[in-house]
């Protein structure tokens, strides 16, 4: 198949006539079925300690490593398949004479096709379970890819097998070379997760972003202009149910939708989103109330907008949502009677989240911004409240039910576009003023679309306040409590003032703003 140069020899695994298979995999799955369809083609399998065993006990025939090297496991394991009649088997050019030559003055044999794939480093994060034997393995074979096959996934096994079947046991040399490109991007990604990981710093001095294209999209923000989604190692997983493809603007979105309703475990919460901005956040005691609750607050801005929910959608839900134009819902599930009732709407899309909502939570993201001065990168991670950072400055304060709606307010704020303003009541917000060049502007905002039910109600601040014409404003709105992060060089005037009018105020220490 891959031998082009001809000579007879005989190698220590069986006859030279035969094509010979590297395995060795860390996740076993479909692994029977792949061995069983390279001995039907007259293939010789080859195996280290875990994966010969397993071959053992399921009757598949299999040569161990020791029996090709003729030197046994070491150091735990760590060195097995580290030896010149392995990788010389692997790098071995067909077409090459000289090779050929040192084979046969080595006897050694000519190896195909090499199955790997690498200790799970991204969960145990430990030294111990650094592959340095597979990731070797993978390279070696990528680099000869004219002659050999390497394969690093399941999901790789059935096409392979397919083509087997279809091409007289043959490969092409376009596939091959593909599936060397994913040998090496995998490596390539292995070994950049593992540097991140032992990094002494939280930003390592050379950080290489491995992404995955996992589809191009019509446009990005305007029809001018060209982009593609891509997959970062720990993003998490989705699935569209049902509408148009997902555009840019979708998921940009969809994914400030989604951190919203992560912010609440355990309790029903809705978000509804307006381009990037929340325009009505609620908890309820069901998933129902939490969708009433925030689209209350402006229904105007919720035509066309993103709806999420941290809980199943159900039914009489979904009957609610029919009636409203929306680009997309998004939850962790659906009742299968909201799916069929939602669906009747074609380009309406339903997208399931697959990872759990606190799993969402709390992974870390990296926030990127490409500017012609440079890419600036940070570390996406919340900061809760606590003890700490939940001072009350004001002779006013604040009780149990004004607390419960100033964290809720606060937890809306830090996704909403700075200068944030979020007023809020009973767990669900009443006016947002988002992104305004000036904080008395965002909060002149939020009242007048709070209006009368300002009366009593919280306000969330993402920064300090500059000036006492925001308690001012605030006042005159009849609000009870304000919570915000201090530091500025006003904070005590602007204490006085809210004590002047009665209002609480907590300072946390934390600002959350977001461009």
């Amino acid at each position: 198949m891959f031998l082009n140069y001809s000579m007879n020899i005989t190698f220590l695994g069986g006859n030279m006539s035969k094509n010979k298979a590297l395995i060795s995999v860390y996740d076993k799955s479909g692994i029977i079925e792949l061995a069983k369809e390279l001995l039907k083609n007259d293939y010789e399998i080859i195996s280290t300690g875990g994966t010969y065993n397993f071959f053992k006990e399921n009757d598949i025939p299999a040569i161990e490593v020791e029996e090709i090297t003729g030197f046994e496991e070491i150091l735990d394991g760590r060195v097995k398949t580290l030896h010149p009649q392995i990788f010389a088997g692997i790098l071995a050019r067909s077409n090459n004479p000289n090779d050929m030559l040192d084979l046969e003055k080595h006897d050694i044999m000519p190896i195909n096709v090499v199955v790997v794939n690498l200790y799970p480093f991204e969960i145990e994060k430990t030294v111990d379970f650094i592959d340095i034997g597979g990731v070797s393995l993978i390279r070696a074979a990528a680099k000869n890819y004219s002659d050999v096959n390497v394969l690093t996934a399941p999901c790789q096994y059935d096409k392979f097998m397919n083509i087997l079947r279809n091409n007289n046991g043959e490969t092409t040399a376009e596939y091959r070379k593909n599936l060397a490109i994913e040998g090496f991007e995998l490596t390539s990604k292995y070994d950049k997760l593992i540097a991140n990981t032992l990094s002494q710093s939280n930003m390592p001095e050379i950080l290489s972003l491995n992404l995955e294209k996992i589809q191009d999209l019509r446009y990005g923000e305007n029809p001018h202009q060209a982009a593609s989604l891509y997959k970062f190692e720990q993003d998490m997983n989705f699935e569209l149910l049902n509408g148009k493809e997902l555009s840019f603007n979708n998921i940009v979105d969809m994914a400030a939708a989604y951190n919203i309703v992560s912010e609440f475990i355990g309790v029903n919460c809705c978000a509804i989103i307006k381009h990037n901005n929340p325009c009505g956040v609620a908890l309820g005691e069901t998933v129902e109330e939490a969708y009433n609750k925030a689209l209350e607050c402006d229904p105007i801005s919720a035509f066309g907008g993103i709806v999420a929910f941290n809980q199943k959608v159900d039914l009489k839900t979904a009957k609610l949502m029919k009636e409203l134009f929306l680009e997309v819902i998004i939850a962790p599930n659906f009742e299968k009677e909201a799916i069929e009732l939602l669906a009747q709407k074609k380009n309406l899309r339903l997208v399931i989240v697959k990872n759990d909502i606190l799993c969402y939570k709390q992974t870390p993201i990296l926030d990127i911004k490409n500017t012609k001065f440079g890419t600036l990168i940070q570390i996406k991670e919340d900061k809760e409240l606590g003890k700490d950072n939940f001072k009350v400055v004001t002779k006013t304060k604040p009780d149990e039910k004004m607390v419960e709606d100033m964290v809720f307010a606060w937890k809306i704020a830090k996704h909403v576009k700075s200068n944030a303003i979020v007023v809020a009541k009973d767990k669900k917000t009443l006016g947002i003023g988002a992104g305004q060049t000036s904080r008395i502007a965002s909060m002149e905002i939020a009242l007048a679309q709070a209006c009368d039910g300002a009366t009593d109600a919280v306000i969330a601040s993402d920064g300090f306040f500059p000036a006492i014409d925001n308690i001012q404003a605030a006042a005159q709105s009849r609000i009870a409590a304000i919570i915000q992060p201090g530091g500025s060089i006003k904070d005590q005037e602007v204490i006085k003032e809210c004590d002047k009018y009665n209002i609480a105020m907590i300072v946390t220490g934390i600002r959350n703003f977001l461009h």
